[in-house]
């Protein structure tokens, strides 16, 4: 997976590389599925959510730009994967996800693989994390109309958020720097994810 599907579509990022050799893709998809694991495409996890490709969850966490200096929001925490990545890579991780039933299972798996710099809540993620603060980095792992203006309100000065941006049927991954309290906005590439539900996201 990292030799072809990662450095061999451009992933540079020698951290994003090496976390995800380290952390194992197959204790987050269901076990029905883990023979695939490590294909290059999605895989359902449940309450249907899916579990992005290899190379999108490289892609977004190069273009996001994690340090050990940074606090990261992530909305929509789905089967963990991403927010295991995310821990090894930054401060502290501060994860959002809708249903109980998948945060509760990433949980797990997070706690299987003895990573602690992760807090949880169940909620909204459209509308932030419910206590008021600033993250250096945000990203949104499910499609929305526009960067949610609660959410945007949390990115520090400075700050980065990436997310898949446009229609429900397809968007464009963005990333953008907060400058003068506002967002900077720069496409990267077409992309399709599940959407994001709630009140600054898609209607259910």
């Amino acid at each position: 997976m990292v030799a072809h599907d990662l450095r061999g579509r451009g992933i540079t990022d020698p951290e994003v590389l090496r976390v995800m050799g380290e952390i194992p893709r197959e204790g987050f998809v269901p076990p029905a599925d883990r023979w695939r694991a490590y294909a290059d495409g999605p895989l359902p996890i449940g309450q249907g959510q899916t579990i992005s490709q290899p190379y999108i969850v490289a892609l977004m966490t190069q273009v996001l730009r994690v340090n050990r200096e940074c606090d990261v929001l992530e909305i929509g925490t789905g089967s963990g994967y991403q927010t295991a990545l995310l821990a090894r890579l930054a401060r502290r991780v501060f994860t959002i996800e809708r249903s109980a039933e998948l945060s509760e299972t990433a949980q797990g798996s997070l706690s299987e693989l003895g990573i602690e710099n992760v807090e949880f809540r169940v909620g909204d993620g459209s509308c932030g994390w419910p206590e008021e603060r600033l993250f250096e980095r945000i990203m949104i792992t499910a499609a929305v109309p526009d960067f949610p203006p609660p959410v945007v309100a949390q990115l520090a000065e400075g700050g980065v958020i990436v997310a898949p941006v446009g229609q429900s049927s397809a968007q464009e991954l963005t990333v953008a720097e907060k400058y003068r309290g506002k967002l900077i906005e720069t496409p990267v590439c077409g992309c399709r994810f599940v959407k994001l539900l709630g009140a600054h996201g898609f209607l259910d």
